[in-house]
Order: structure tokens, then sequence, then C-alpha cells
């Protein structure tokens, strides 16, 4: 797409010199009262010139639009799945071992291979975009879309929800993780050990005040977002809050109504100062 960019750009910018100069040309003309050949600048300049630009610039950039559509006949191509909630994203992907493995937005590739990605939606229509990797692609409920996209190098590429979607629509952020090719296996393989011991003291105030809708088990779906590898991550609430430590995630737990209004999550204000720090200890024990 940033090939494609500049390819408009070069064309453009001589087409603006040419028209700012024909312009100067016909005001000179008729200055001197010369007139123009108009019946020759209409069809030449105003007819054949700009279909046959354009002609260009649409094979050009639908060729490059092809580039983007998945085929899933096409081998070597890591395949993963996005579904948008209200207001979270929801990513599952397959390890080595063939395990689904689901995470929240937190989004793992391997550099340098091209990744289909299945863009589904659980309520209203969201808009999967990360402006670094690829075009937006709308989620719409009931009408899964396919899109590809391609890190180069490794790092991390901010996404983003690109369609309105309610109240919380700008804190509907998400990340993708380009790890190195030798060491994609290996990151999802951290994910799929990141789970709690089920021996900790934390399992049992969080199989009774969170389980019901969160799962620590990243091989587990849930109706809210999976905190297993919770540890991993960066960031709370689809980029509401930044994590550095448990104390961004007690904030977090007590405070999340305030600071991202209408998640849906119940308040944890009321619960035991023990059971609450039992809970913190318990999901930060996956790392």
């Amino acid at each position: 797409m940033a090939w494609l960019w500049w390819v408009m750009l070069a064309a453009s910018l001589p087409i603006l010199a040419l028209v700012c100069g024909f312009a100067l040309y016909a005001f000179r003309r008729e200055r001197r009262g010369q007139g123009l050949h108009v019946r020759r600048f209409v069809i030449g300049w105003g007819l054949v010139f700009p279909v046959s630009v354009l002609a260009v610039l649409l094979v050009v950039s639908l060729r490059t639009g092809e580039a983007l559509l998945a085929r899933p006949e096409e081998p070597d191509v890591v395949r993963v799945t996005a579904i948008g909630h209200r207001w979270w994203w929801e990513f599952i992907q397959t390890d080595a071992a063939g395990q689904a493995l689901h995470s929240a937005n937190e989004l793992h590739i391997p550099a340098g291979r091209k990744v289909e990605v299945r863009i589904e939606a659980h309520d209203v229509i969201h808009s999967f975009w990360v402006p670094r990797l690829t075009g937006k692609m709308d989620a719409i409920p009931g009408h899964p879309n396919l899109l590809r996209l391609q890190a180069d190098a490794p790092g991390v590429y901010d996404g983003q929800c690109a369609e309105f979607c309610g109240l919380q629509h700008a804190r509907m952020r998400f990340r993708v993780r380009a790890h190195p090719p030798e060491e994609y296996a290996a990151a999802l393989a951290r994910l799929a050990a990141a789970r709690p011991d089920p021996a900790h003291p934390g399992a049992t105030p969080f199989a009774q005040n969170c389980a019901s809708c969160h799962s620590a088990e990243p091989g587990v779906a849930g109706a809210a977002p999976n905190l297993a590898g919770l540890a991993q991550r960066d960031r709370l609430g689809a980029g509401a809050l930044e994590y550095r430590d448990a104390g961004d995630l007690r904030l977090w737990l007590t405070r999340h109504e305030r600071i991202k209004p209408g998640s849906g999550e119940p308040s944890h204000a009321a619960l035991p100062a023990a059971e609450l720090d039992a809970i913190i200890d318990y999901l930060e024990s996956a790392r």
C-alpha cells in the first residue's frame, strides 16, 4: 500500500505541474487575444490524457488490492481469527501442537510470512485496522471477512477498531507482535504455558468472582477477555490503561468502571482486600 501511495504521488506531481502550466498558457493567450483551440484541449487533455493516466493507476491499484486478499488454497500462510467485541478484540491462533490459543488484544505473528486474518464480530460492526501492516476490513456479525497482512520486520504494530461501535470505540485497541520466524513457535509455546497454577491460593477467589466470564486457560474461550498470559501484556482494557506492575492491575480491578465506562465488567471494589490480593497474585503468576 505504501508503494501504491508513492506511485500515485509520483503520477500526481507531473499532472499538477502540467495543469498549472496549461492554465498559465491559456491565461497568456487570452490576454494577448489569441484564443485557444478549445476542441483540441477538451478531447486531448480533458478526455484522452486523464483516461490514460487513470487506466494505468487503476491497473496498479487493482493489483495491489488483489495482493491484500486472502487465498485459502495458498500454502505456508499463518491463519488466525480476530473477533471484535464491545470493546475488545479476541484472537484465536494455533500452536505447533495444533492447540487453539485464545488471547485478548494481542496477536502474535511471525515476521516475513503472510498472515490470513479471518475477521468476525460478536455483536455490532467493528473494523480491523493495523495502519502499518494492512488496510481496513469490517468485522460484520454473521459475515466473516478475510484479510491478508504481513510484517516485514519484527516489532510491535498498533491496531485500532476503525468503525464507530459505541461509547468506548476509541479504546478498542490491540497490538500485533511480530516475532522473528525462529522465535515464533516459542512465543506461542509461552502463551500456551501461561496458565496459573490451579493449586495457587488465588484460584478459589478467581473461580468464585471471575471465572463465570473470564478464563485463565489459553485453550478455553469465554464471554469476556481471556486472561491467560495477562502478565505478559503491557496494557489493560484494550489499551485503556498501561500495565507495569500489580498496582496497575489493582487499579483496573477496583476502578475500571471509571477508566473505561460501559465496558460491562462488574465492579470488584467491594471484594475483601485479601481476596483481591490473591486474585492479582494468581493472574500475575502465569508468565
